[in-house]
């Protein structure tokens, strides 16, 4: 176990990208993306509903949503989302991440968006996955067999 792994909550990690890249497109304004505000906050809206839908079917499992203790799982949510993503917060913080970034308008900081997947993939979902099937075994196995990571 990697000393960095399921340590920095994924919103917190979300929040410093933004800022990251928030410099980043002052800093380096260009080229400059020509996206409409609306099509940066639509992003943005679905990113959230992918973000919050998936802790409401976690708490309907009566499952722990801390990303911080993968071993405090008791249920292994699959249904509903889960059948298209095995990550859909992480996607949700993604796409907010994404919108944000599309609203500064600046193609350098959608690098940070980049950072976030690797970071996340790395150091939260990779370790998250080692848990998960140590707890929940083939049930485990066969869900990443048979869903995508990401989309």
């Amino acid at each position: 176990m990697h000393l960095l792994e399921t340590r920095i909550p994924p919103p917190l990690l979300m929040l410093l990208c933004g800022a990251l890249g928030y410099v980043m497109g002052r800093a380096w304004p260009w080229p400059a993306l020509p996206v409409p505000g609306w099509m940066a906050l639509l992003v943005m809206l679905l990113g959230l509903a992918l973000n919050l839908l998936p802790k409401l079917a976690f708490r309907r499992a009566r499952t722990t949503v801390n990303p911080l203790r993968p071993a405090a799982a008791s249920v292994l949510v699959t249904g509903g989302i889960y059948r298209y993503s095995r990550n859909p917060m992480y996607l949700g913080q993604a796409l907010v991440l994404l919108g944000a970034m599309l609203w500064l308008g600046s193609a350098a900081a959608l690098l940070v968006v980049a950072l976030f997947v690797g970071w996340i993939t790395r150091f939260q979902i990779l370790p998250e996955e080692r848990v998960l099937s140590a707890r929940f075994g083939a049930d485990h196995d066969a869900f990443l067999r048979g869903v995508r990571r990401w989309l």
